[in-house]
């Protein structure tokens, strides 16, 4: 099926070697691919709006957590960067919230897109999760809700800005700020971040904008959302390998409930 019902198919050409080629090296260089007006804006009001309607059935949680998203070690001070916390709130709801003909969905499910971002990311192929709750979320950040400074555990992330809030709300992040593969976690480094003392790239997007980012060694937060407009982000979650789900506990921390 076509998708130029949802996105621009000329600027951004999904089956095209060249474009993928392209776009594969702004990510490799840079760790953050963004993709401005990649939906239409008759697909992000569609989905605002069903954000709209269905925000009363989201899971709000209010944590503190390190920046390695890993339990406390008392090795360490707890004012040092392996244990210091951070906060993060936020609300979402999960895929099984999410309607059959929502513009997310026909965009998650779709071959060529699918096909594209594999591509693109180095993947033989994406899969969806096998629970029921995980593959797409749409996640709300009201006025003072932010994600505190963290490294992902997983090797990419792929969102869809879809309302930017009146003020706040910035993507902020550091690259290689660690090697995870090697166990180098960069506590000095990480020390700067968190206390103010380095410099910090900020992520440009408006909504429509497709995001590819890869956030296992780069540290990344969101700031506080300030103002009446509540920020709107879908996150578009696959696997490298099939049947993989998330596991109950899991399921339980992240949205409230197991199914």
């Amino acid at each position: 099926m076509s998708l130029s019902h949802l996105i621009d198919e000329a600027a951004y050409p999904l089956s095209s070697d060249a474009f993928r080629a392209e776009c594969k090296k702004t990510l490799a260089d840079n760790g953050a691919l963004v993709l401005p007006n990649f939906l239409s804006k008759e697909a992000i009001q569609a989905i605002i709006e069903e954000g709209e309607v269905k925000q009363s059935l989201a899971w709000y949680t209010q944590s503190t957590h390190n920046v390695y998203l890993s339990d406390k070690d008392d090795r360490f001070a707890p004012d040092h960067a392996r244990n210091q916390q951070v906060q993060s709130s936020k609300g979402c709801i999960t895929d099984d919230h999410i309607d059959a003909n929502s513009p997310l969905r026909q965009l998650y499910d779709d071959a060529d897109f699918r096909a594209f971002l594999a591509s693109v990311l180095e993947e033989e192929a994406l899969y969806n999760y096998a629970d029921t709750l995980s593959s797409i979320n749409l996640h709300y950040a009201s006025e003072g809700q932010e994600l505190g400074w963290h490294f992902d555990n997983s090797s990419f992330a792929i969102t869809l800005l879809i309302q930017k809030p009146d003020a706040g709300g910035v993507f902020e992040y550091i690259e290689n700020m660690r090697d995870a593969d090697a166990g180098e976690m960069n506590y000095s480094g990480v020390s700067e971040v968190l206390t103010g003392n380095k410099a910090v790239k900020e992520l440009t997007m408006e909504p429509g904008a497709l995001v590819m980012f890869r956030g296992r060694n780069a540290i990344h937060r969101v700031t506080p959302t300030q103002g009446n407009t509540t920020r709107m982000l879908a996150v578009l979650a696959y696997n490298s390998q099939p049947g993989i789900a998330l596991s109950a506990a899991a399921c339980k921390t992240f949205y409230g409930r197991t199914g």
